[in-house]
């Protein structure tokens, strides 16, 4: 088990005290692509991504690549992904791969070695993960992360209109968003300065934090906070959501920073402005 500054949790919460709490995606979905003048093929995927590893390295909390669009390619996709996230760790920035696994029993235990493993060509800083077969099926890489120092994000509370109808529903008096939250509060228990088991909690879910009555705060792990700009989520918001969590939150934001490309330099600023944002959300919310 890694202790003390070898954790991700140790890791992320120095880096955002360094580069303010942003975590800036790597989406290079076709739109983007095209917005850069870049061809929607393997040679742009290249291209989109190694200008995103130049200008986020070193100027960031973290960098979250969206493993679809890699995907999408094929092998030589994951290819392009797997430098992108070598890139990343030579350059000494935590990467947060949007992977978004969930599965049981062994299939679990390889999606955590693809990912979490030392010696994975895949394997990042910390990973996404779905606990829709049950929190307790994310075992495998729950225990991987801790062994090998990495972390791990827990859908938990997301901002599509259809996932309400799972997170929200009760067995009991306890919704399945709270269980999530349980089990994360449980494994990151005692952990200082901040755990590595994290949570996925969307920044324009409006009240759901309060109407299920969720402890934030008590979680003691960093909660992502996709939909920051571009998807409409503003200081306000975060304030509304998170409340007393908020100095835990890395807030994550795509498409406004993407936007500012293709440039790398121009990509750097705009990620420096928006974590600076970020940083002044946190420290008024405190």
């Amino acid at each position: 088990m890694r202790t003390g500054e070898a954790t991700f949790g140790a890791r992320l919460h120095r880096s955002m005290a360094e580069h303010g709490p942003l975590c800036v995606g790597i989406d290079p979905h076709p739109g983007l692509l095209a917005a850069w003048d870049l061809p929607d093929s393997l040679q742009g995927l290249e291209r989109f991504a190694m200008t995103c590893v130049e200008a986020f390295s070193g100027a960031v909390a973290a960098v979250k690549p969206q493993s679809a669009f890699f995907e999408r390619f094929g092998s030589a996709g994951v290819a392009v992904l797997e430098r992108t996230l070598a890139g990343l760790r030579e350059a000494d920035t935590l990467s947060v791969l949007d992977v978004k696994r969930g599965d049981i029993g062994s299939t679990m235990s390889a999606y955590a070695s693809a990912y979490l493993a030392d010696d994975s060509p895949l394997r990042a800083d910390a990973v996404t993960l779905s606990p829709y077969l049950g929190y307790g099926s994310l075992r495998p890489a729950l225990d991987l992360a801790r062994d090998t120092g990495r972390g791990i994000f827990v859908l938990a509370l997301t901002s599509n209109p259809e996932g309400a109808s799972v997170q929200h529903a009760r067995r009991g008096d306890e919704s399945v968003a709270g269980a999530v939250v349980a089990g994360a509060t449980a494994d990151n228990e005692g952990a200082a300065p901040l755990g590595s088991v994290g949570l996925v909690v969307g920044a324009t879910i409006g009240s759901a934090v309060q109407e299920l009555r969720l402890d934030l705060a008590g979680v003691n792990g960093p909660l992502l906070a996709p939909g920051i700009g571009a998807q409409g989520a503003g200081a306000a918001d975060l304030l509304r959501v998170f409340g007393a969590a908020l100095p835990a939150v890395l807030a994550s934001s795509s498409r406004e920073v993407l936007g500012a490309g293709p440039s790398a330099s121009s990509l750097r600023e705009a990620a420096r402005r928006t974590a600076a944002g970020m940083a002044e959300v946190t420290a008024a919310g405190r």
